[in-house]
């Protein structure tokens, strides 16, 4: 460590981590996280000796394309002390190259000879290693090296990819002096990597050059006699695009299962091609497979002409000069179609462009064939002539040449045509690209289907598994799936998905909380915010050291882990973690490339499930905060209610129970038009104005002329009501008195209630119907019915019956089969409505309530009708301590006595006979005091000086409650007093 002390690197903080002291912040988290890896691996700082491997080839594919490359770099650094190396995938170093020769031989062998293995679970933090592990340019500078040996170095280091696979065929490396940093080497090295990947994408276009020229000299061949060269676009020019798809596909699938074979494609007009496989050998021993369509009839007839002889010749000549198209020798220039089609190449090809040394495997999966040979060539094209490509159907010899696989017996060979060839191994690399394709498309529709964070995940699991991996855990903060943000993700992560293709395996059980330490591969990507590979699990030494026992039984299953984080603008939603079982090729960069995607997508779909949970979880805690919390000990009704909201948004629904003056009860329900905030708090002001209409004492029908009002007002006073629409609902609103067990009802736009009587029998009473509450200038009328003792009064609202799936009269005939049951309570009564007749998933709010109806006993009635003559007030006073006498409520006789004599004193003065005196021995003592007047007494504090005034105070101050309620004869004032007045 001494040596890393001269100011460069980050010495002091590999010094404090070597001690075991925390460094996070202190160094990159690159460095930071192969520092752990090298530790937990067990190694030392001081580590001299390194693996050498003297069996590696070097006349690889990867040195035969970095070789001039190498070369070329020497020369840029001649005279210098820079370090350039190729290592392969493993870590292996296949080639070296040095500035200054006489440098190299002060080296040690390990950093001069080609063998070496800088693997990091060799060499720890290098930059070969890092870059590897990383899988992007890594820098590794002084101090960052894990080993005392590289401490006054600096590195640069950049994983190297073949072009067609996508896979990482192995490390260039940049080693310098630590004096000698230069931010240019990063643009340098970048180049240098493309230029070998150019190499690597060149050798394998002669490979396909090379089959393409054997597969036509074979087919020249086999040739005896005139024949038509046909394409399928030929006999078919309508052909449909899935169908050129389609023969593109499953010629594609042909190629990678590397054997011969015959498949039948029917196109989607009942017509059919034979795609026959025939295997081909290039001159120097490349083996590939060759696809030709074969066309067959009856069921299939060419649609255009068949071509003029002089056509065949020149389409011969045109595909013949394949093999003498040279591209430049620095620069492969391959031809793609810019769609994919199947097409004839006779003299010109249309959809064609030039791709400099680019992936092909990115845009098609594989790579179309330009033959090389000499542009001089006399069967070279005119100047101008356009290639062709590898994807289109170029016309050949028809037939059924040796090895042809049998047709059916109907079918006779009318032509065949080159769909395309290739070697299988880039046959199975653009299968996989394709399956990968299909794998998004299905995601896309497959994750997401519903706004539930937990189902979401669910659905990543169930669309990965098989096609990517084997087995899927899922963990997720509580707070996420709560519908909020989690303050601490990395801690407070719980198992929420398992799921893989068996059910024995000894991952972490749901719900519980994983314990990821420092080095796991799970806390790395949370960290990084990028997916982490871990090809081999068993050298994975983050995953080994997370619970030894638990991955050593997964050992015997799982070979290779992807994980991956969850993260949705810019909030971390948890951690997914694939594994490959089955598959003995372990996972690749594609495979980490689509994980991330689907990761992406699952997480996109997941926050929007959080957001829509916890605004619903807002909007719940509104409706339920606005809507009654305990209903009123009732003398006329014994009530019950549910409320159940929507699955996709909460509603506007609501319901009330008030306590009005006389016994009686007033019953709400209704339902605000729409969903989300604005209905519930719409519901909350229209709830507050019902109750307060009701208490006023109207009747239904004026109670919902004035609602009518105040929605019109709320429509015409919110300022968001262009954007959302007008405010609507509906409401019913019902009066019972249990002293007549008379009930008034009226409706506005809402479904009527349900009567279920004592006997059993199930009625729904007609009445009128009335506009929706918001329309304005229509009246609402009332209807009166007689509810016996017993009986049961059920108001709902339309969630409850109307549903996409079900028939609104099937749903009114089974609610009557759920309510023939009157010997069930009220609760009794919501629970088997709810169990019986609600949607399974109800698309709107259901707001039920349920009034069983009581009568007041006529013996705990009393009532004294008498002329408008003061004499008369006396005797009224003395009848009702009477009867006060007699219901042995003596204690509330004097309070009583004084409340009725001013009421009855205030109605002969000031009202107009006949008068009603009404006294009602409830769970409260009621007096009431009627006439024909329509003239209501007004409280007021008498002044000093005047004679009277004071008789409204005296019954305020001995009453609970008073008031007065209008009637169609006039008004009645009554005063509540409790049972222990004295």
């Amino acid at each position: 460590m001494g040596r890393a002390t001269g100011g460069a690197g980050p010495a002091r903080t590999r010094e404090r981590f070597l001690q075991g002291e925390a460094v996070e912040g202190g160094v990159r988290s690159p460095i930071l996280g192969s520092w752990q890896r090298s530790r937990s691996l067990g190694l030392s700082p001081d580590q001299a000796d390194l693996p050498f491997r003297s069996d590696f080839d070097p006349e690889s594919r990867l040195v035969r394309a970095a070789a001039p490359v190498l070369d070329r770099l020497q020369y840029t650094f001649a005279g210098s002390r820079m370090n350039i190396s190729v290592a392969d995938a493993s870590g292996t170093v296949l080639l070296r190259r040095f500035g200054d020769a006489s440098y190299a031989r002060t080296l040690p062998a390990i950093q001069r000879i080609p063998g070496f293995v800088f693997a990091e679970r060799y060499a720890g933090t290098n930059g070969i290693g890092l870059a590897l592990a990383e899988r992007q340019l890594i820098r590794v500078y002084g101090a960052e090296h894990f080993a005392e040996r590289a401490q006054g170095n600096a590195c640069r280091a950049l994983p190297v990819r073949d072009p067609l696979s996508g896979r990482i065929e192995g490390v260039l490396c940049f080693g310098y002096p630590r004096a000698a940093e230069d931010p240019a080497l990063d643009a340098l090295i970048r180049k240098a990597a493309e230029a070998v990947e150019r190499r690597l994408l060149g050798q394998s276009t002669v490979r396909e050059r090379a089959l393409l020229r054997s597969y036509l000299d074979a087919r020249a061949d086999a040739a005896t006699g005139p024949h038509h060269r046909i394409g399928v676009d030929e006999l078919a020019p309508e052909l449909h695009p899935a169908d050129r798809a389609v023969l593109l596909d499953r010629a594609t699938e042909l190629i990678s299962g590397a054997q011969r074979a015959a498949v039948d494609v029917n196109l989607s007009d009942g017509r059919r091609v034979t795609l026959v496989s025939r295997p081909t050998t290039s001159a120097s021993g490349v083996e590939g497979i060759a696809i030709e369509a074969v066309l067959t009839g009856p069921a299939f007839r060419p649609v255009g002409a068949f071509p003029s002889p002089a056509d065949e010749i020149a389409g011969s000549a045109q595909l013949a000069a394949l093999s003498l198209v040279r591209p430049p020798a620095d620069r492969p220039v391959l031809l793609v179609p810019d769609r994919l089609s199947v097409g004839p190449l006779t003299g010109r090809h249309a959809g064609a462009a030039p791709v400099e040394g680019g992936a092909i495997g990115e845009r098609t999966g594989l790579a179309a064939p330009a033959a090389a040979g000499s542009p001089a060539s006399p069967a070279s094209p005119a100047a101008g002539a356009p290639a062709a490509s590898a994807f289109s159907v170029t016309p050949e010899v028809p037939g059924a040449p040796a090895g042809t696989p049998d047709l059916p017996s109907d079918s006779q060979p009318l032509a065949s045509g080159l769909v395309m060839v290739g070697e299988p191994s880039v046959g199975e690399y653009a299968l996989a690209a394709r399956r990968r394709l299909e794998l998004l498309s299905e995601a896309s529709a497959g994750i997401g289907t519903t706004l539930d964070v937990r189902r979401t995940a669910e659905e990543l699991a169930e669309t990965a598994i098989p096609r990517l991996a084997d087995f899927v855990t899922i963990d997720l903060p509580e707070a996420v799936l709560r519908g909020e943000e989690s303050a601490d993700p990395l801690g407070d992560l719980r198992r929420v998905v398992i799921r893989g293709i068996r059910d024995d395996l000894p991952f972490s059980p749901v719900g519980k909380k994983p314990d990821f330490g420092p080095t796991t591969p799970q806390l790395r990507c949370l960290v990084s915010g990028r997916a982490v590979l871990e090809p081999d699990l068993k050298v994975a030494a983050g995953w080994l050291a997370h619970e030894p026992e638990l991955s050593e039984q997964l050992l015997t299953a799982v070979h290779s882990l992807i994980t991956v984080p969850l993260v949705a603008r810019g909030v971390v939603l948890g951690v997914a973690s694939f594994y490959r079982s089955q598959d003995p090729a372990p996972f690749g960069d594609d495979d980490r490339s689509l994980a991330q995607e689907l990761a992406g997508r699952a997480a996109l779909s997941m926050d929007n499930a959080r957001r829509y949970t916890h605004e619903r979880a807002m909007v719940l805690a509104l409706q339920r905060s606005l809507l009654p919390h305990g209903l009123p000990d009732l003398d006329a009704v014994e009530v019950a209610h549910r409320y159940l909201p929507a699955e996709s948004d909460v509603g506007g629904d609501w319901y009330d129970v008030i306590p009005l003056s006389g016994t009686r009860v007033g019953l709400f329900v209704g339902d605000v038009v729409g969903h989300g905030m604005l209905s519930a708090a719409t519901m909350g002001r229209l709830r507050t104005a019902a109750r307060s209409f009701a208490e006023l004492d109207f009747p239904p029908d004026e109670v919902l002329t004035h609602l009518d009002n105040v929605v019109g007002r709320l429509d015409r006073e919110d300022p968001e009501a262009e954007d959302f629409g007008i405010i609507g609902a509906t409401c019913l609103y019902a009066v019972y008195d249990p002293t007549t067990q008379q009930c008034a009802m009226a409706r506005a736009g809402h479904p009527p209630p349900a009567l279920v009587r004592p006997d059993g029998t199930v009625s729904f009473p007609d009445l009128p119907a009335g506009p929706p509450l918001g329309l304005g200038g229509l009246p609402f009328e009332m209807a009166e019915i007689h509810l016996p003792e017993d009986s049961q009064l059920v108001l709902y609202t339309d969630g409850l019956i109307e549903d996409r799936d079900r028939d609104v009269d099937d749903v009114l005939q089974h609610l009557s089969g759920a309510l023939a049951h009157p010997e069930h309570t009220p609760d009794e009564t919501c629970q088997t409505v709810l169990d019986l007749v609600a949607p399974d998933h109800p698309y709107d709010d259901i707001a039920l309530l349920v009034a069983r109806t009581h009568a007041v006993d006529r013996n705990r009635i009393a009532t004294w009708d008498l002329a408008a003559d003061p004499a008369l007030v006396g005797e009224v006073r003395a009848d009702a301590v009477r009867q006060l006498a007699d219901w042995g409520l003596d204690e509330t006789a004097f309070a009583a006595e004084l409340i009725l004599s001013e009421l009855v004193t205030n109605a002969v003065r000031h009202g107009a006979g006949p008068i009603r005196v009404r006294l009602l021995h409830a769970h409260n003592l009621i007096c009431e005091v009627s006439d024909t007047s329509n003239t209501a007494p007004h409280l007021r504090r008498a002044a000093s000086t005047d004679e009277g005034g004071r008789g409204l105070f005296l019954v305020a101050q001995l009453s609970q409650s008073w008031g007065t309620r209008y009637t169609t004869q006039g008004k009645v004032i009554w005063a509540e007093c409790a049972l222990d007045a004295a």
